[in-house]
C-alpha cells in the first residue's frame, strides 16, 4: 500500500512521535510511505525518510486556501492509497482538501487523546462533528478514548476501533542521573493537561519527607518558563532539572527509581509503557486509558487528583520496589505493545477499506 501520513507539527510530541516510528515499521513491512507536516517545526523526529512540510500558519487554518491546495498536490504526486490524519489539526486541514479538490482517498483519523476535554462550546461541537462524519474510519488510542469520542459524537460509533500506541525496543545503555540520590522522573510536554503545577505540589509534600529525592522533568512547551518560575518559588530548585530536545528519553528512564505521571487527561501514554519496558516503577493518576495498562499488578494507580496518596505511593515505590510488579509490567508490554506488532494492526485496518 501507499500510505500518507499527516501530522501536525515537527516537535516532540507523543503523536508525531509515534507516527514517525509507525510509518518506519510499515515501510519495513514493505509498503511506501509519505509524511507531511502542516506546521513547520525544528524537531528532528525519526522517521527514516523526509517529512514535507505545507509551511502554514495555524491562525489561519480555517481559512488556508493555499494549505489546502499544496496537501492536495502532494497527494495527487504521491497518490496514495490511504491516508492518515493524526491528531489536532490534521483532521481538519484532510476533510477540507478533500472536499475542495475532490480527492478520493480514504481518510483515516487517529484519536489519540480525551476529546470531551478540548471540546466544550456547541459550535465547536458542531464544527468536530463535520469533520468526523467525513472519516472513512477513527482509530482510537484507548477504549476509553473510544467511549469518551462515541458518547460526544454517537455517529462515530459504527466506524471507531482501538488500536494502541506502541513503543520502540532500546538498545541505548541506562543515563546515571546521580547515584546519590532518588530519581523521579516525568516525561510530557510543558501543558495544562499534563498537570505540573499538580506534580511540583506533590514533590514538594513529597520533599518534606525525604530530602534525598530529585525530580528530573523531559520535555518542551508553552508553559516551561512558568514551572520553572514556580520551582523557585517553591524552593526546590536544588532538587529539580529541567531538560530540553531530548531524542531518546528512554536511557533516562531506565535510569530513574520511578516515573510519575499526574496528568489532568490521556489517551494512552506512551511514556508509561516505555518505563515499563525499562522496568522502572511507575505512578500515575487513574485518567484516560491509563487502567488499561496500569493495574495492581503492573503499578501504581491513583485517583484523580490525590496529591497524598501519590505522594504515599512515590515514596513506597522509592522505599520498597515491587519486583514482580516491575517483572509482570515488562511482559505485558513486550508481549502486547511493541510497534513492529502494532504495525500490523494499522495495516489491517487500512485494508479493511
Amino acid at each position: 500500500m501507499r500510505i500518507l501520513q499527516i501530522i501536525q507539527k515537527k516537535q516532540y510530541r507523543g503523536a508525531e512521535i509515534f507516527a514517525s516510528q509507525l510509518s518506519n515499521h510499515l515501510i519495513n513491512q514493505g509498503h511506501i510511505v509519505e509524511m507531511v507536516s502542516i506546521y513547520d517545526g525544528d524537531a528532528i523526529l525519526p522517521f527514516k525518510e523526509r517529512i514535507m512540510s505545507l509551511s502554514t500558519e495555524e491562525s489561519n487554518r480555517y481559512l488556508d486556501f493555499e494549505g489546502w491546495k499544496k496537501l492536495n498536490n502532494i497527494i495527487v504526486d504521491f497518490s496514495p492509497d490511504v491516508i492518515q490524519a493524526n491528531a489536532a489539526d490534521t483532521l481538519k486541514y484532510a476533510v477540507i482538501s478533500k472536499k475542495i479538490h475532490r480527492w478520493k482517498q480514504p481518510i483515516f483519523y487517529r484519536n489519540a487523546s480525551t476529546s470531551s476535554y478540548y471540546i466544550k462550546s456547541f459550535f465547536s461541537k458542531l464544527i468536530n462533528s463535520f469533520f468526523l462524519n467525513n472519516v472513512d474510519k477513527i482509530i482510537s488510542v484507548s477504549h476509553s478514548s473510544k467511549a469518551d469520542l462515541n458518547s460526544l459524537f454517537p455517529s462515530t460509533k459504527e466506524k471507531t476501533i482501538v488500536i494502541p500506541i506502541g513503543i520502540e525496543a532500546n538498545t541505548e545503555r541506562p543515563v546515571v542521573l546521580g547515584k546519590a540520590r532518588k530519581n523521579i522522573i516525568h516525561v510530557g510536554s510543558f501543558t495544562r493537561e499534563k498537570n505540573h503545577q499538580g506534580l511540583l505540589k506533590i514533590f514538594k509534600q513529597l520533599s518534606a519527607k525525604d530530602t534525598d529525592a530529585h525530580l528530573h522533568l523531559f520535555g518542551e512547551g508553552p508553559l516551561r518558563e512558568e514551572i520553572e518560575k514556580r520551582v523557585q518559588e517553591f524552593k526546590l530548585g536544588k532538587n529539580v532539572s529541567f531538560y530540553e530536545g531530548v531524542r531518546n528519553p528512554l536511557p533516562y528512564i531506565s535510569g530513574a527509581d520511578v516515573l510519575v505521571l499526574p496528568s489532568k487527561i490521556e489517551g494512552l501514554p506512551a511514556v508509561l509503557l516505555e518505563a515499563m519496558y525499562c522496568k522502572t516503577p511507575v505512578v500515575a493518576y487513574n485518567v484516560g486509558g491509563i487502567s488499561e495498562i496500569i493495574s495492581n499488578s503492573t503499578g501504581c494507580l491513583v485517583e484523580k487528583d490525590n496529591i497524598n496518596s501519590f505522594c504515599i505511593e512515590i515514596l513506597d515505590v522509592l522505599n520498597n520496589p515491587d519486583l514482580n510488579r516491575i517483572k509482570n509490567a515488562e511482559r505485558m508490554v513486550k508481549l502486547e505493545f511493541m510497534n513492529y506488532n502494532i504495525a500490523q494492526k494499522f495495516a489491517i485496518a487500512y485494508k479493511s477499506i
